[in-house]
């Protein structure tokens, strides 16, 4: 962890114990290939420019303000002063309120996770309340002020440290009865759930997040790779999709499906899925270096 940055650093504190923390980003897209705006013309990247929507005229940085909008076309405007005001006061303490069941966690709350890691000075006391939560399998709920915003922490025991997620305010999540409204209900039995439930025992595996396929960039890393070696673009697999003439019918065909495969090597299978992720991995970076030697050459020359 000693490579990436703090994002924040601070105390953990419960009654009056407390140790010094900090909060190290978990996860992260930036290793994702990204594009810029070209002009094609002059072949130089673009600026953004903030225009008037009525004179269409370019306003500069200290012409700007944010505004609310009261109604269509009228705002009310408001200096960075008065927005900066409003910004609640740190006293750099992540204070938990309270100890929750892990089985009570509703994960559509949940925001964005950071690992949280002790200082050196309080690995004692970190390693305390990290064991203690374990053997009592619960999670903390705890506040802080993080990014300019008093935000709600969930605190889990993870590895010899600890994940701390930011969770969702209740009214930034959408109701789940709004939006299984329509849904009926159904009772279903007999030969359909058997086949069903067969099926899921048949494909029953493990969580491994090496496996996982992010088609969509490799993808991109291979049109990249392809266009700085004047290659043809690769062309994209057409997808069939079946169209079953009904639910039962369906069922039965995966069924038959299933216990054909049921034979085969079910580790061998997740050890070519876990290659195929490190194939992906390599064509990322083989497109990375490719595209870096055109440009080192650029400034060589």
């Amino acid at each position: 962890m000693a490579a990436h940055r703090a994002q924040w650093k601070g105390v953990l504190k419960v009654g009056e114990v407390s140790c010094g923390v900090a909060l190290h980003t978990a996860a992260s897209t930036s290793d994702r290939i990204s594009f810029n705006l070209i002009n094609t013309a002059s072949g130089n990247r673009l600026n953004r420019v903030f225009i008037d929507s009525e004179t269409e005229k370019p306003v500069e940085r200290e012409e700007q303000v944010k505004g609310f909008e009261l109604e269509n076309g009228h705002y009310l405007l408001i200096d960075p002063e008065e927005i900066a005001a409003t910004i609640p006061e740190s006293d750099k303490t992540l204070d938990i309120d309270a100890f929750i069941s892990c089985s009570s966690i509703d994960d559509v709350y949940f925001d964005k996770p950071y690992y949280l890691i002790p200082d050196e000075v309080s690995d004692e006391t970190f390693a305390l309340l990290r064991e203690a939560m374990t053997k009592d399998k619960v999670a903390a709920i705890a506040h802080a002020v993080l990014f300019r915003r008093m935000r709600t922490v969930l605190i889990r025991p993870h590895d010899k440290g600890m994940i701390a997620t930011t969770l969702q305010y209740d009214y930034e999540v959408r109701s789940a009865e709004k939006a299984f409204k329509r849904v009926p209900k159904m009772k279903i039995e007999g030969e359909m759930l058997d086949l069903a439930r067969h099926i899921i025992a048949t494909k029953m595996g493990k969580f491994d997040p090496a496996t996982f396929d992010d088609r969509y960039e490799d993808a991109l890393a291979d049109l990249v790779k392809a266009k700085i070696e004047g290659r043809a673009v690769p062309k994209r697999k057409k997808v069939t999709v079946s169209k079953p003439n009904d639910l039962l019918a369906a069922l039965r065909e995966s069924a038959g499906m299933a216990k054909k495969s049921e034979g085969k090597n079910k580790p061998a299978a997740a050890n070519t899925d876990t290659e195929n992720g490190k194939q992906s991995g390599t064509r990322k970076t083989a497109a990375k270096s490719a595209a870096s030697k055109p440009a080192q050459q650029r400034k060589a020359g």
